[in-house]
């Protein structure tokens, strides 16, 4: 019998408190309505934001975490540096972690990536596609050739970010930029998937396709059951005489 797979989605929570318009499209924060998506997913989900002591993320609940889901924009400086010393140990241990959208440019994805993954932006509710260039990926299960969304922030290149793993998307805007918005990395025995879509004034993460990618993601992420390294002076397996 396979494992369930034990998520924390983690939210700054902050725009569904300030603005009316997201908070009309996020009731509950972005982070419910994806927890409430993975929970019909059969994932185990736990949720965790900014203002929380620890942000949520103490010992415990890190340490009974397989997948973590990060969204941050306002306040990616208020994130406690011990915060995220914990969560990178975590990921080199083996915990996946999911950054979405403007989660580029938090403490945790820009100290895994080692760059400033900084890149161009619009906010004009333009068209985008995501183009599947991955279309045997365990993350594009279930997706067609592309998504498209009626309406969406702009990102665009040069991404300062390092040559991923593997290109599982590619987005074109209306504006005519293009964009890498779906990468996999490994860092330690943990694998990380920066999905680009997810600004907070449209309604992305209602939309299904979107959805299934992050259930998709979190399953690929997860945990595998491989051995441990160990990091020591060793003895010889063999005789040396």
């Amino acid at each position: 019998m396979s494992k369930t797979i034990r998520v924390t989605v983690w939210n700054e929570f902050r725009h569904e408190k300030k603005d009316e318009d997201v908070k009309s499209i996020y009731p509950e924060g972005i982070h419910m309505t994806i927890a409430n998506h993975l929970s019909k997913e059969g994932f185990e989900v736990g949720t965790a934001t900014l203002d929380e002591p620890d942000h949520g993320l103490t010992d415990e609940v890190l340490n009974h975490t397989d997948v973590l889901i990060w969204w941050g924009h306002l306040a990616h400086h208020e994130v406690q540096d011990q915060i995220v010393e914990k969560v990178q140990q975590r990921v080199l241990d083996g915990m996946g972690l999911i950054v979405l959208h403007s989660a580029h440019y938090s403490k945790i994805f820009r100290k895994l990536m080692g760059t400033t993954c900084s890149l161009k932006w619009r906010e004009a509710g333009e068209n985008e596609r995501l183009w599947v260039v991955q279309p045997g990926h365990p993350i594009t299960e279930g997706i067609g050739e592309y998504i498209d969304i009626e309406k969406e922030e702009m990102y665009g290149e040069f991404f300062d970010i390092p040559q991923p793993d593997e290109l599982i998307f590619v987005s074109w805007f209306k504006g005519g930029e293009v964009f890498r918005s779906g990468c996999t990395y490994t860092r330690g025995r943990g694998k990380i998937f920066y999905f680009r879509p997810g600004h907070e004034t449209y309604p992305t993460y209602h939309h299904p396709q979107i959805l299934k990618v992050i259930a998709n993601a979190a399953r690929w992420a997860a945990p595998s059951r491989g051995p441990v390294p160990r990091y020591a002076n060793v003895q010889p397996l063999e005789k040396l005489r």
